[in-house]
């Protein structure tokens, strides 16, 4: 284990926290914590990836001192929300501060909605802070919009509430438990001071225990037969999309199309994981060609099975081939049989799941891939029934502000609620609007094509 990468940054910390003079709040960081400390080291203006959250509110729901105290009290008690991250030793690390999380009101300016106010205020968003940071944007007084002739919409009468947080410190499973844990501390008033200090200082060590549990997994995971399995399912793939160009003036960075499908009669499942991934496949090949292979990302994975259920971030980004050639045709086109032999690879892939980032592109490199690591496409799934957000009485209606920056040419979310809403934005400075919404039209015919031919347990189900 000592050869991998994995071994050589457990090695590290460990002679960090062995020394006697060292630092006693330093904390290990996982495999995709490394991935988006190295991101963020390479981005030119330093920026994280940021998970925002948002719920609209009828106007005067939201009390920002009763939310200032409930986020100091998750802060102080999950080691995640209050950690930065530093790098000591050549050793990236997390440091545990205390707890300061910014509760602000954001004032729109003139000729701004709240939508663009917090677009504004996320771009902000300096590495050098709260890993989770509130932000409540109103729409333009109701006195304001009569003044000036115009109606009074439902926007008026909302006010936007926004929880973000550094992708860093969080996974899907923490999204959940944050909701989950601020609506109760909300509820009861409860601050930073009612976190016993023990109760803190237990919280820590579990954190701990299971970061470094997460290591001793992916360093299992880098054995050679995993590299050789990366190197060689990974050996074709090199990054397709186009350099990026500048972007016009005024314009949004990113656009976006979606599909809402509604929820089954029947009560079938959510569509399969596979059947996702062959529609982002098409997607690629549309944007791409259908003579390459393109290096697709999804987030997979969760703590280990000793650990406690501690807030972090302990998913791994899984890179998946999107098939070239036009005799690989999508799935959906060639029917259950190719829909069951990539579910078939992605078994495959899934028994590799824990081997970090970092050690598939170098597998991948070494077997001879000339890619640099950079992914052509991502795709995330969610469930929105997991995360509720109640406050005083009221439970906000989760929207999407769109017009944010993405990490990828493209990226393709698919939530699950009532129905199933598809959603693909695109990165203006790579990709052009009308061939971003042709490869939207190629993933969703390619998965409409799935949900005509899919019996409910035809395949594996996310």
């Amino acid at each position: 284990m000592q050869h991998s990468i994995t071994g050589q940054y457990l090695a590290r910390y460990q002679r960090l926290a062995r020394d006697p003079g060292g630092p006693r709040e330093l904390l290990p960081v996982t495999g995709a914590q490394r991935r988006f400390l190295l991101v963020r080291a390479l981005d030119p203006q330093g920026r994280p990836d940021i998970v925002p959250l948002f719920f609209a509110f009828p106007r005067g729901t939201v009390d920002l001192a009763r939310m200032r105290r409930a986020a100091g009290h998750l802060a102080t008690l999950h080691p995640a929300l209050r950690a930065r991250p530093e790098v000591v030793r050549g050793a990236p690390v997390h440091r545990l501060t205390e707890a300061d999380v910014p509760v602000e009101r954001v004032e729109t300016a003139p000729g701004e909605d709240s939508a663009a106010a917090l677009r504004r205020t996320l771009r902000g968003w300096s590495a050098q802070g709260s890993p989770l940071r509130i932000y409540l944007a109103s729409a333009p007084d109701a006195s304001e919009e009569a003044a000036s002739g115009e109606g009074v919409g439902e926007e008026v009468a909302e006010e936007i509430l926004t929880i973000a947080l550094d992708h860093a410190a969080c996974d899907g499973q923490s999204l959940s438990r944050v909701t989950e844990e601020l609506s109760a501390a909300y509820s009861a008033g409860s601050g930073p001071e009612d976190v016993a200090p023990a109760r803190a200082a237990q919280e820590v060590v579990a954190y701990r225990e299971a970061v470094l549990l997460q290591l001793d997994a992916e360093g299992r995971a880098s054995a050679p037969g995993d590299l050789a399995y990366w190197g060689e399912r990974l050996r074709p793939v090199r990054a397709q999309a186009p350099e990026a160009r500048a972007p016009e003036a005024g314009a949004l960075p990113t656009g976006g199309a979606e599909l809402r499908l509604p929820a089954a009669e029947d009560g079938a499942p959510p569509v399969p994981f596979p059947a996702l991934l062959d529609a982002c496949a098409s997607a690629a090949r549309a944007l791409y060609g259908e003579d390459r292979v393109s290096p697709l990302g999804y987030p997979w994975g969760g703590r280990p099975a000793a650990a406690q259920p501690v807030l972090g971030c302990f998913l791994n980004t899984v890179v998946f081939p999107a098939t070239a050639g036009a005799a690989n045709r999508t799935a959906a086109e060639a029917g259950p049989e190719s829909l069951y032999e990539l579910s078939a690879a992605w078994w495959d892939d899934l028994d590799h799941a824990d081997t970090p980032y970092d050690e598939v592109v170098h597998a991948a490199r070494e077997a001879g891939a000339p890619w640099s690591g950079r992914l052509d496409g991502l795709l995330t799934v969610e469930d929105l029934h997991r995360r509720p957000l109640r406050l005083g009485g009221v439970t906000g209606r989760e929207v999407y502000v769109n017009g944010r920056p993405v990490r990828a040419p493209f990226a393709v979310s698919v939530s699950q609620g009532d129905g199933l809403l598809v959603r693909m934005v695109w990165d203006r400075a790579v990709l052009d609007d009308d061939r971003a919404a042709d490869a939207f039209g190629e993933l969703t015919g390619a998965l409409s094509g799935h949900l005509r031919r899919l019996e409910p347990s035809s395949v594996p189900q996310f």
